[in-house]
């Protein structure tokens, strides 16, 4: 073990790798000795972590980690601080965190910048704190940095049941902005409608265009956060407002579209989108503190929440994935560190 990891904590921890590409079947419990903490980063024994998906899209293949990064997948967690790394000052050891990786989160251990840690907000436990990360950043920067949602304004977001779109449907609700949702059930419809959207479309049902168009008398919605791509993407440009925002976060059905460029020139349209795991600390940074002074207030008066659909323990990461991968969920998936 390293000299500069306290003498308390284990030589080894159990981690889940990615033992090739494939199915969630290659999700497999491992031991590794912990990882030393860099200047600038603490070291959490991490309580609980979220299943998102890019953690889907690195098992089979299609999302490696940035150079640096753990080839262990988990990219939020919230936990303890065990050790400290060199230089870092704002937070000590026992502390209780939430925290935004780049990797390794599918772990008993994980080193995160001390920048993308957040405090754990009143009244939340671990699995719900982990519920956190990855859907609020992601969400802060795209709809209001990104697309600059302002109150007022209306936001459709695609996938509405999801964690990003339970997500968001919360906080742009809760900003002042009117908010349809997609989805594709019963259940998740009134998910969405119960998080706070005006209308929940269903998109095997009904055309989205139509539906925000008679919603809005004809002009659009103002912003537009897609993460299924596809055929969606000529609508999405039909349905939005002159001056509206496009903003792509993932492309479930596909990165490849025909469009027509006059739709976009005549109602002044900005196309955009971004990824998150690759971008500068100090670029997280900036969210995370615009999280600490905007949305964490808003979490521990209860008015925004995590929805966790379902916690698996850690060892039965293979089966998070598979249940991920049906879409027969509704907001979060969790796993618990034992």
């Amino acid at each position: 073990m390293s000299a500069s990891l306290p003498g308390n904590l284990p030589d080894e921890m159990t981690v889940i790798e990615i033992r090739e590409p494939g199915g969630p079947e290659v999700l497999i419990p491992s031991r590794r000795p912990l990882p030393v903490p860099k200047p600038g980063e603490v070291l959490l024994r991490v309580r609980a972590a979220g299943v998102n998906r890019p953690d889907v899209l690195q098992r089979a293949g299609n999302y490696p980690p940035p150079p640096g990064a753990s080839d262990i997948p988990g990219l939020e967690i919230a936990g303890e601080i065990v050790a400290l790394g060199e230089g870092v000052q704002s937070l000590s050891l026992g502390n209780t965190v939430t925290a935004l990786v780049t990797g390794g989160g599918y772990a008993q251990y994980c080193a995160a910048p001390v920048e993308q840690c957040l405090p754990i907000p009143a009244g939340l436990d671990f699995i719900a704190a982990a519920a956190l990360p990855e859907t609020f950043f992601t969400v802060w920067s795209n709809v209001f940095d990104r697309a600059g949602l302002q109150p007022g304004e209306s936001l459709l977001v695609h996938g509405g049941s999801s964690g990003i779109g339970t997500t968001a449907i919360q906080l742009a609700t809760a900003l002042g902005s009117r908010v349809f949702a997609t989805a594709g059930s019963p259940e998740k419809l009134e998910a969405c409608l119960r998080l706070g959207a005006e209308r929940a479309i269903n998109y095997r049902d009904d055309d989205f265009v139509e539906v925000v168009k008679e919603a809005t008398d004809g002009k659009g919605v103002n912003v537009i956060l897609d993460m299924v791509g596809g055929d969606y993407i000529a609508r999405d440009i039909k349905a939005l407002a002159p001056d509206g925002r496009l903003v792509f976060i993932a492309f479930l059905g596909g990165p490849v579209a025909e469009i027509n460029f006059q739709s976009i020139m005549l109602k002044r349209l900005t196309v955009t989108g971004s990824t998150l795991r690759a971008r500068d600390v100090a670029f997280k940074s900036a969210i995370a503190q615009a999280l600490l002074k905007r949305v964490w207030p808003l979490i521990e008066a209860g008015r925004i929440a995590p929805v966790i659909h379902k916690t698996f323990s850690l060892e039965h990461a293979a089966a998070a994935h598979a249940l991920m991968e049906s879409s027969n969920h509704i907001g979060k998936i969790m796993l618990e560190v034992a």
